[in-house]
């Protein structure tokens, strides 16, 4: 839906609410044209049923304006006197609409000072769950929201097992795409494994503002650009799904490209317009590394351990030749000086050699993943030029995230030479929206936009600041599973992360003890 059709379709709620509590608006002692005006019928409606103005806020917050409207409805016919289980539920499930029977059927008289505490223990706990939810919901959507590390890819700076917490405000929280879902829970509604949502109606793109634009290297949470298949594997009926965006799937890569770049992949080696990336000192990438050794004592063990390999390892005890897979550059530079260590090299995709997977995924470029481009990263505003050459790289981009995503039916085609949109030719295209190249630092087991491609700016999720829990699944023993000295570790710097849970757990001490004599006190 547009947002010419979400006004035409706030309009229409309007003229229904009107219709059906005009009546009820009078016995409150309010005139009949108070509840026709848009936001300001909320306002005095707040007022009838003794709640605070507020409350007309969270009926504009999507998500969470799901679970109020409900609220508003049962608060609206306990306000005439109906507070029987039967009216609460017909009010719920008929969608507001018994209202409309209240309204004209019957004869209720306006309870001004009708008390607001729930008249039993369920009713008070419901309450409190509800608005518990409601608060939450709030802050995993538009403040902050947990995220767990699942892969690899960008191992040293992120953990498997890091268990983050995701600023939306940092670049500005994004309003759902999906205006009915249950609310903090992905694609999946856990237990139950069903679909979250529903596809329609859709709120169009918008963010709110953020205070900082994404910078080069910053770690990102984003939406999956290309995940619309097999979207809901645990269904295990092997069909294709859907997907708005922000029920895609959550990534996190590190921001290596911004809009406007130019990229190029040599050697497996980064260059943003012609000049090595620079990356932060927090930030270790790695390669896959191969090489001999004399045989005599190269265990695993050790090197995992000694070394600090966190990735594949393989070693032929008959031909002495080992691989690892992943392995920073500090710790290549100790392992080739081991004594039993004849040789190591890392490797790298040939100059030349031809990869259909790497994007733009047509198999026409001698493009691999250590070696491809230069690429342009596009920009917001900024115009290019379209032929058949370089139609392959915009395609997802016009047909796509600036065509469908957002409601335009765009397609693509090539007569000849001659690129045509819509079947009219196209010869250039200005981008609507930024885009990013989102890479992650395990360079060999990372699938990154080397393999799909641009992530739009409305995929962004947030920014991940602060690492509250690190897990160690591989480690024995309970405590030794916790990986202490990343707790409460910030995600961004360039020196080796500090934990800040002492000063957390003083601080947990002092509010306690502050609380504990202040409760003495006020019993003494």
């Amino acid at each position: 839906m547009t947002f010419t059709q979400w006004f035409l379709f706030f309009l229409l709620v309007q003229v229904i609410h009107f219709v059906g509590t005009w009546k009820l608006y009078k016995k409150a002692g309010r005139q009949a044209w108070e509840a026709a005006i848009p936001v300001y019928n909320a306002v005095v409606l707040m007022k009838i049923i003794n709640r605070p103005w507020w409350w007309v806020i969270l009926l504009f917050i999507p998500i969470v304006n799901l679970i109020m409207f409900p609220v508003v409805w049962v608060e609206t016919i306990r306000s005439f006197g109906r507070h029987s289980t039967t009216d609460t539920l017909l009010a719920i499930f008929t969608l507001g609409f018994y209202i409309y029977y209240i309204n004209y059927a019957t004869d209720v008289n306006y309870i001004e000072d009708r008390s607001l505490k729930p008249r039993t223990a369920a009713g008070e706990w419901i309450s409190s769950i509800l608005f518990a939810v409601i608060a939450a919901t709030i802050v995993h959507t538009y403040v902050m929201q947990p995220f767990t590390i699942p892969t690899s890819s960008l191992e040293k700076t992120l953990l498997v097992g890091d268990f983050l917490f995701v600023s939306k405000f940092h670049y500005g929280a994004r309003l759902p795409k999906t205006a009915v879902a249950f609310p903090m829970v992905h694609d999946t509604i856990p237990v139950l494994g069903v679909k979250s949502y529903l596809t329609k109606p859709q709120i169009p793109y918008l963010r709110l503002p953020g205070f900082e634009d994404i910078e080069r290297n910053d770690i990102v949470v984003f939406n999956w650009p290309v995940d619309t298949v097999n979207a809901f594997q645990q269904y295990g009926d092997g069909k294709y799904y859907y997907k708005p965006i922000d029920k895609k799937s959550n990534y996190v890569k590190r921001a290596v490209g911004l809009p406007g770049d130019s990229l190029q992949v040599s050697e497996g080696k980064v260059f943003i317009n012609n000049k090595p990336l620079q990356l932060p000192g927090r930030a270790k990438p790695q390669y896959t590394y191969y090489g001999t050794t004399n045989g005599q004592g190269f265990n695993p063990r050790y090197l995992y351990e000694e070394y600090d390999v966190t990735d594949g390892y393989y070693h032929d005890s008959n031909t002495n030749q080992f691989y690892i897979a992943a392995l920073t550059e500090a710790a290549y530079n100790r392992i080739k000086n081991h004594p039993n260590v004849t040789s190591i090299q890392r490797y790298s995709d040939s100059l030349g050699a031809k990869n259909p997977s790497i994007f733009p995924n047509d198999g026409k470029l001698s493009w691999n993943n250590d070696h491809m481009g230069p690429i342009y990263i596009p920009k917001e505003g900024v115009t290019v030029d379209i032929t058949a050459e370089s139609m392959p790289f915009y395609k997802r981009i016009i047909e796509t995230y600036e065509g469908s995503e957002m409601g335009i039916n765009n397609t693509l085609s090539l007569n000849g030479t001659q690129v045509l949109l819509n079947g009219q030719p196209l010869n250039s295209y200005t981008f609507k929206q930024n885009y990013y190249w989102m890479m992650g630092d395990n360079r060999h087991n990372s699938e990154d936009s080397r393999t799909w491609g641009f992530v739009p700016e409305n995929h962004v999720v947030g920014k991940p600041v602060f690492v509250w829990m690190s897990w160690d699944a591989n480690a024995q023993g309970f405590f030794n599973k916790i990986r202490w000295d990343r707790v409460f570790t910030t995600v961004k710097g360039d020196a080796t992360p500090n934990s800040y849970l002492p000063y957390f757990l003083i601080f947990v001490v002092i509010i306690i003890a502050f609380n504990y004599f202040k409760k003495r006190r006020k019993n003494a």
